[in-house]
């Protein structure tokens, strides 16, 4: 599923070449599951004659600014995708529709044709995303209930120690929490935990303050370096776990050691048993009835690589309740602001 570093890559695109420039056409699919809660013909009147201003983000959400309310919001769900004909976006593997394939293609939600000629198209061929028009984005759910954003407005390490000491669940389970930090899925909570030498179902509030700045680190340094090459999966670093994480059980592996599989989360979760030890034993394995190893058979899932994600499924398997932090406004700019993976 699409994660921070592709709905990023998308919102910059939309944003340098569609801004300032008047939609001029808009043709929405007759499809109530993803086109929520509005007429595609309502969508499409809302629409034309407006001028895009600008796109936000905030977690795997995200928005165009027009000139006027209300504004077109996605949720990218499981294989939501931008496409602008003519210019190279990074899409999650399992989004892409092939070049040579009808445009726009039979799985676009929405089209805008814009007054240069310019032709934008969200796609989703798994019909798991949801397409809304809202009045004000940040303050209606969805994107008002996500937690802070892991890239525009991240927790410093005090922040973070303090959160998970208080969830007595599987640290995987609450990275996947979009209520708790927005833009994580399942390849980045992967990585993160990998990178930080943690197990996936370590209980949060068992890990000390240094464990929890190593985390902290891991987070920061895995989302800086996927938004940076614009998700490009082809320029992430070679020791990630990432390249590797879909090869079968018995022949993952990263820096020449092996890649186990279990469930954590809901999730399929790749991790390196000789590096990520589970510190609770058995007491932390029980934590969560559902997360049963998966070291014989590796269940085919959603989990993606090129932009992966988990997006609105995890969060259907249990969003965990906290209370905000207070935080400043979301800034759509170096903290820029947009699937529990409910969201």
């Amino acid at each position: 599923m699409p994660e921070l570093p592709e709905v990023e890559a998308a919102r910059k695109a939309v944003e340098e070449h569609c801004s300032g420039k008047k939609i001029k056409k808009a043709v929405v699919a007759d499809d109530p599951k993803v086109i929520d809660g509005i007429t595609s013909s309502e969508f499409e009147a809302a629409l034309v004659g407006k001028k895009i201003l600008g796109a936000h983000r905030k977690g795997k959400n995200m928005w165009l600014l027009l000139d006027s309310s209300p504004f077109p919001s996605f949720q990218f769900g499981m294989a939501g995708a931008i496409y602008i004909k003519g210019v190279a976006v990074t899409k999650y593997k399992r989004s892409a529709v092939k070049d040579t394939d009808e445009w726009p293609s039979k799985y676009s939600k929405i089209f805008i044709e814009l007054d240069d000629g310019l032709e934008l198209s969200f796609t989703d061929k798994r019909r798991f995303a949801k397409v809304r028009l809202l009045k004000d984005p940040t303050s209606m759910p969805p994107i008002s209930e996500l937690g802070p954003d892991a890239l525009l407005d991240p927790m410093t390490v005090d922040e973070l120690a303090e959160a998970v000491s208080k969830k007595k669940i599987a640290i995987k389970t609450l990275l996947l929490d979009q209520s708790f930090m927005a833009g994580i899925g399942n390849w980045i909570a992967d990585e993160v935990l990998y990178q930080a030498g943690i197990h996936p179902l370590e209980i949060a509030s068992n890990l000390s303050q240094e464990r929890c700045a190593t985390l902290h680190k891991s987070i920061k340094e895995v989302i800086e370096k996927a938004v940076e090459v614009d998700a490009d999966s082809s320029q992430f670093p070679s020791n990630w776990i990432f390249h590797y994480r879909e090869k079968k059980p018995g022949k993952a592996f990263v820096n020449g050691k092996m890649i186990d599989f279990i469930s954590a989360g809901g999730r399929t979760t790749a991790y390196v048993p000789e590096l990520q030890k589970l510190s609770g034993g058995a007491e932390a394995a029980k934590s969560d009835d559902k997360q049963k190893s998966k070291t014989s058979k590796r269940k085919k899932t959603d989990d993606g690589l090129n932009g992966p994600g988990s997006g609105e499924e995890e969060g259907k398997k249990g969003k965990i309740q906290h209370k905000p932090r207070a935080r400043g406004r979301n800034k759509q700019v170096k903290r820029k602001s947009s699937d529990t993976d409910k969201l």
